[in-house]
């Protein structure tokens, strides 16, 4: 097959011509094309008045070889086939132990087991469902589970999120990670659109199916099931124990604990990892309009049928030496609490498949650096989160409302004492405010040069009645657990994988960084069985 890039069509023409564009641009008659697919697809925006849709395809053709010497210099390439296909193996030692359910620990777990490794997977929190009604539990009433939350359980974080499989890495085994996405659920078009989004509605049964795939291959899933100690001699690992009653035996131990697992931190520390500090970013949710967005990223055109909710990221560098951007934007979205702890506000951003909510919601964030923590102590960073935490729980009402701010109210250094004509999606509920009893100074004030930045690149941002909902702290995880060149860490046996273990940032990354960790042990089993 051939890959054919740059091919373009606007607004109100139809993909029906995309196969006689690409036979145009290499020169071939459309009747020597034997099957054909899109292989990319993005939305060019930046002439308001022409937006157009880019694609990238995918031809099988007679006397391929001849038409790619002749297009070589057109940026036509050969198609080259996905070396990550797994086969299974004779393995007869101990099933590996996977710490934590999330996108790390699921992928990780999901290719060992095509391996033929059996892993045993353990999950602090429940299965995808009853997680489901905790959470949705929590948001109408207030009462919190801290271990089946929007933190913890089958699928992790990202379960209540928007989804989202846009990663800056690039890496071949991105595509193979769609692909077992669309095998469990997904549709189809992630595999090419430039920015692919599952819906945290479609990815709560595509985890589902991947569990069943992998215990269908082997592979054996605990939920409700805590790692409380590791059992270690002599720096190598032994086994696990699970909520302090029983002893699982093996000798590879997969740490995917996710970024929000405190008091799993504080015992692997104690247990001898070495650990050190990690910078994050910590900030708001900023909700507006759906439709001002829209209206600024596509102009005229912003109710056309084919262009949906539109996104934005925005970034900028200031005076005071501080970054500030936005992050995890969800279209058509909501503001979701994320709490994980007793006694504590955290925000995060969710959207449904269909992006339809009538606000557009995102993470405007600013940059923490361990110079920015109060102890040198490898856990510094989660204690910096916690103490915000607990000041947004305080400022909320001390009933996990959140806190929120108008945005002209935040510029003006001025308590909100109600909400504007910009309605909050935040539940169980919020509470007009002040952000700044419940931020870092700095981060306030590189928050306040942000809006004014980010005004002038989407007109509308810095609106006087958008809303501000605090505090988002857990960006990314506040450590590293350090692993060498072989992915373990310095107790042998032990593999630090993933968002939590500081190696990822986002579904995509962490899957990709669980899936090399099962490389990593096939490798290491082979050369040991093997001598190479």
């Amino acid at each position: 097959m051939i890959r054919i890039p740059e091919i373009k069509i606007y607004l109100d023409e139809s993909e029906d011509i995309l196969l006689d564009l690409a036979c145009k641009k290499i020169g071939v008659n459309k009747s020597t094309v034997k099957s054909w697919s899109i292989y990319k697809k993005s939305i060019d925006a930046r002439k308001k008045d022409r937006i157009s849709f880019v694609y990238t395809l995918d031809l099988e053709l007679d006397n391929e070889r001849i038409v790619l010497r002749n297009n070589r210099k057109k940026g036509v390439v050969e198609i080259a086939k996905s070396s990550y296909e797994y086969k299974r193996i004779e393995y007869t030692g101990k099933s590996p132990v996977i710490v934590g359910m999330g996108p790390a620990g699921l992928f990780c777990g999901l290719i060992l087991s095509e391996l033929g490794f059996d892993p045993i997977i353990l999950e602090r929190g429940k299965d995808v469902d009853e997680r489901a009604k905790d959470v949705d539990g929590f948001w109408k009433s207030g009462k919190l589970d801290t271990e089946s939350n929007v933190q913890f359980g089958e699928g992790g974080a990202g379960t209540f999120s928007d989804g989202k499989l846009t990663t800056l890495i690039k890496d071949p085994r991105s595509r193979k990670i769609l692909e077992y996405f669309v095998e469990a659920g997904a549709p189809e078009e992630i595999l090419y659109v430039n920015k692919p989004h599952i819906g945290t509605d479609i990815l709560r049964e595509v985890v589902k199916n991947l569990r069943r795939r992998i215990i269908k291959n082997g592979g054996t899933v605990k939920f409700n099931s805590k790692v409380t100690d590791l059992i270690i001699d002599n720096g190598i690992i032994q086994g696990v124990m699970v909520n302090n009653q029983v002893a699982i035996q093996t000798d590879r131990v997969i740490l995917a604990l996710g970024h929000s697992a405190r008091d799993t931190f504080y015992m692997i520390y104690e247990k001898g990892l070495n650990i050190q500090q990690k910078g994050f970013s910590i900030g708001v949710r900023i909700e507006h309009p759906q439709k001002l967005i829209n209206m600024s990223q596509y102009g005229e055109s912003f109710l056309h049928e084919k262009l949906g909710s539109a996104e934005y990221k925005l970034s900028g560098h200031y005076d005071n030496n501080r970054s500030a951007y936005t992050f995890c934007m969800c279209p058509g979205g909501y503001v979701v609490a994320a709490s994980s702890e007793d006694d504590m506000v955290v925000t995060n951003g969710m959207s449904e498949h269909m992006r339809d909510n009538k606000n557009a919601n995102s993470a405007l964030l600013v940059s923490v650096s361990p110079s920015d923590f109060e102890s040198q102590h490898p856990l510094a960073g989660v204690e910096f989160q916690r103490k915000y935490e607990r000041l947004a729980f305080i400022e909320g009402g001390s009933n996990y409302y959140a806190p929120v701010q108008r945005v002209e109210d935040f510029l003006l250094d001025r308590d909100s004492i109600s909400i504007g004509s910009i309605q909050p999606t935040y539940t169980p509920g919020t509470r007009p405010g002040n952000l700044k009893n419940c931020l870092p100074e700095f981060v306030a004030d590189t928050i306040k040069l942000a809006l004014v930045d980010f005004d002038k690149k989407i007109k509308g941002f810095a609106n006087e009645d958008a809303l501000m909902t605090g505090v988002e702290t857990r960006s990314s995880s506040p450590i590293r657990i350090n692993r060498g060149d072989d992915l373990q860490s310095n107790i042998r046996g032990v593999y630090p994988a993933g968002e939590g273990a500081g190696y990822a940032g986002g579904i995509m990354s962490a899957a990709v960084d669980g899936i090399r960790i099962a490389e990593g042990i096939l490798k290491e089993i082979e050369e040991k069985n093997y001598g190479r």
